[in-house]
């Protein structure tokens, strides 16, 4: 940071699960607390509820205005429909929002999104190889276009690395039922199911739900792979992190610490900002050490995309 963060008033807008999901939104949190402790100063942060109406959204981001903030980021796609009215109608607060590109012509808005198939694609290649029963899985949090990027990019991930593997997909909630990504006892429930049916590693890309599936994989013996945060490193995973072969890395707190250093040194970041593979905004973990002897293979198909070799789907089929 080259200006004055103290010039900064920072607002965040959690999405469902807040603070503490280990995943998506304590990724935001660490690029806040890292910014406070650089001197920008923090208003205030709030957490969507589950089930809560569009209303809920507009309240809470007028909330961070009413309280000082000069600079706002929305936490997640959901905040799109009420984060365009409240910006039109404050021009003067820059606003930041996760995972949604709609906003992106708006003049006081980042749009920051991410290449999530891609370094879902990754974990898919290790779940190929890793593999003993050539039965996979992912389970998503909601099923949204945004939730089947990871899951396509998973799948096609697996059946590069492992033409015999079968992917078996299932979705803890539908829209607007977005409680599924915090709902860990659901999580643990589907995947139990799916453990007990021949499927040795599964990818939860479901927020705070993913807690529940590692519980699953540590109780029948099986495998899971984390999503967005290192999650072998979280310490309320720590009874579980033995499990967790790896994790989708989906930098969020880059993204997000990107903006308020913009802000910061009075630059602010405008229009859409997209992260994957070639900048290092999405990847995969290594800690734990069960994928060490496949890093190759990784790394190798990580250039493959780069270079542009290898396409990966974003949709599933």
């Amino acid at each position: 940071m080259t200006g004055d963060p103290a010039s900064v008033k920072l607002g965040l807008a959690y999405d469902v699960g807040g603070r503490g999901d280990q995943s998506f939104n304590d990724l935001a949190a660490a690029s806040l607390d890292r910014a406070k402790a650089a001197g920008v100063t923090i208003v205030n942060e709030l957490t969507a509820a589950p089930g809560e109406p569009e209303s809920a959204k507009t309240d809470r981001l007028n909330q961070l205005i009413d309280s000082g903030a000069t600079d706002i980021i929305g936490v997640g796609f959901a905040y799109a429909t009420a984060l365009k009215e409240v910006a039109a109608a404050n021009p003067e607060v820059n606003f930041a929002i996760v995972d949604d590109n709609s906003l992106a012509a708006v003049p006081n808005v980042a749009s920051l999104t991410f290449a999530e198939e891609q370094g879902s694609y990754l974990v898919g290649v290790a779940a190929g190889k890793k593999t003993t029963t050539n039965k996979v899985g992912f389970i998503g949090g909601v099923n949204t276009p945004l939730i089947q990027k990871f899951q396509a990019g998973y799948e096609a991930g697996v059946k590069a690395a492992n033409p015999s593997a079968t992917v078996t997909a299932k979705y803890i909630t539908e829209p607007p039922d977005f409680a599924g990504f915090n709902s860990p006892q659901q999580g643990e429930t589907i995947a139990t199911g799916m453990y007990n049916d021949g499927i040795d590693i599964i990818y939860a890309a479901a927020g705070g739900s993913g807690a529940g599936v590692f519980k699953a994989a540590k109780a029948t013996g099986n495998l899971g792979i984390g999503v967005d945060s290192d999650q072998y490193k979280s310490p309320t995973l720590a009874d579980v992190k033995d499990v967790i072969m790896t994790s989708m890395l989906k930098k969020v707190d880059v993204a997000t610490y990107d903006f308020i250093t913009s802000a910061v040194n009075g630059e602010v970041l405008t229009g859409e900002h997209k992260y994957n593979l070639s900048n290092d905004g999405v990847g995969y973990a290594t800690s734990g050490g069960q994928v060490d002897d496949i890093v190759a293979d990784l790394d190798k198909a990580k250039q493959e995309i780069i270079d542009g070799t290898i396409t990966v789907p974003s949709t599933t089929s």
